[in-house]
């Protein structure tokens, strides 16, 4: 049996961004959380652990929301709005974000007679 219930969440993503022009954001990692505690934990732990390699400005800017932006942040997400928080670190901008999510459960390969259509699908081939 497929399992068909979703599931609230939300989605974490941490992005770095060089001076405006210079060169386009890059994802530097993603994480699926399950509730409001677990998404901005995760962007606590992330900042206590880079904070001592910040310069002084992005590490007052680390300790300013782990001490007083982290109440809003969890504040807001609890009332299903998406979060946002930023350190600048010389010419780079470490964003990470949180939004609420509704997770979608994925069809199991094993036990289970996937929908016929399974076999249309082919792989994207690259030269």
């Amino acid at each position: 049996m497929l399992n068909t219930e979703t599931r609230r969440g939300y989605w974490c993503e941490c992005w770095t961004q060089e001076l405006p022009g210079q060169a386009r954001p890059a994802l530097r990692a993603s994480f699926d959380a399950y509730s409001a505690p677990q998404a901005d934990r995760w962007v606590a732990v992330a900042l206590r652990t880079i904070s001592p390699a910040l310069d002084p400005a992005a590490s007052d800017e680390a300790w300013g929301w782990l001490y007083q932006g982290r109440i809003a942040t969890r504040q807001a997400l609890l009332l299903g709005q998406p979060c946002e928080v930023s350190v600048t670190h010389g010419s780079t901008t470490i964003t990470w974000t949180i939004r609420p999510v509704t997770f979608v459960p994925l069809a199991h390969r094993q036990g289970v007679e996937l929908p016929t259509c399974i076999d249309d699908f082919k792989p994207h081939q690259t030269d």
